[in-house]
């Protein structure tokens, strides 16, 4: 019979990090253990903040359906039993992590998914045109990723140009824009050489995208949660970005790759924030992905033990100690 371990932490950032209409300043983790004849499978999840997830309330819907995991309840049945959020994929990973450690197999056996050279975005916050040069400058890493709101988005777009001529680089709106903002900025964009941009508009208000051609490819955040949203998602966008917190756990985001890839829509993998814990599943999306941002360890004062590790742009994989 497995045994369910649930508990909530806090962990600092190294400074404030700001989005459009939010600032973080700590990061609220679920952490769930399963122990079973000696082995332990463990998951980590973050609330989605914009659905006011919270530490407490994940904790509640994991140990609602402690009893379940002691009676046998899979991956499969997680799916039916905890809506998608940062309790069913902290469970979730715990139940990858246990298979894994139960059958002395890595995650890359598991899924047929195998890791390569894995490089991730780094991300720029939203601030002065100076503070986010200077913080662009400095990033080791060819791919940017560059929180914007409505507020002077060129400006800072071409302040960022100005210090890496050499970056690819990503925008991130977290539905700071109107539709008319997009039609303007988005050409200018282009020609400083956006490779995309991110949830411009905010989620239940993009409608106006469909039949809309836009010069730099759009990326779905908050309007792709799970699988069940993919449908109105891609006649919207090109790309989805996959993140584990929204859609539920890795088994809902494989899925959620697999309907992409058959319907000709490009792939993201990004993160709620958390420890390489968190990071780590996320990781086997990523070589699925044209994108990986999961850089969210990196903005906290800490990690785990057996932290995965970024140098040059390339994200390791996790070692079966951390992770898989």
């Amino acid at each position: 019979m497995i045994e369910v371990e649930v508990s909530t932490e806090t962990w600092a950032l190294k400074r404030p990090f700001r989005i459009t209409g939010h600032e973080f300043r700590s990061v609220d983790l679920l952490c769930v253990t399963l122990r079973e004849n000696g082995y332990a499978g463990r998951g980590e999840g973050t609330g989605v903040y914009y659905l006011d997830e919270t530490g407490e309330g994940m904790a509640e819907q994991a140990l609602s359906i402690a009893a379940d995991l002691r009676n046998g309840a899979g991956r499969q049945e997680l799916l039916e039993l905890l809506p998608t959020g940062g309790a069913r994929n902290a469970v979730d990973c715990a139940l990858w992590d246990l298979e894994a450690k139960r059958a002395d197999k890595r995650i890359w056996e598991l899924t047929a998914i195998y890791p390569g050279q894995t490089s991730s975005s780094l991300t720029v916050g939203i601030g002065s045109l100076d503070e986010m040069a200077n913080a662009a400058r400095t990033l080791d890493t060819q791919t940017i990723k560059v929180k914007l709101d409505g507020e002077f988005p060129l400006e800072r777009l071409t302040a960022i140009r100005e210090v890496r001529p050499d970056a690819e680089i990503i925008v991130d709106v977290n539905g700071g824009w109107t539709f008319e903002q997009l039609v303007e900025v988005a050409p200018a964009a282009a020609r400083l050489g956006v490779a995309m941009i991110e949830q411009p508009l905010p989620r239940g208000a993009d409608d106006q995208l469909e039949g809309y051609k836009s010069p730099v490819p759009l990326c779905a955040d908050e309007s792709c949660l799970s699988l069940a949203e993919f449908e109105q998602a891609a006649r919207r966008y090109q790309m989805i970005n996959i993140k584990l917190d929204k859609c539920g756990g890795l088994t809902e985001g494989l899925l959620l790759a697999e309907r992409a890839e058959a319907a000709g829509i490009e792939l993201m993998v990004g993160n709620m924030m958390g420890t390489s814990l968190a990071m780590a599943p996320a990781y086997v999306v990523a070589q699925l992905c044209r994108y990986a941002d999961l850089d969210g360890a990196l903005f906290l004062e800490g990690d785990r033990d057996h932290a995965m590790q970024f140098a040059d742009g390339i994200l390791s994989a996790p070692t079966a100690e951390l992770w898989g």
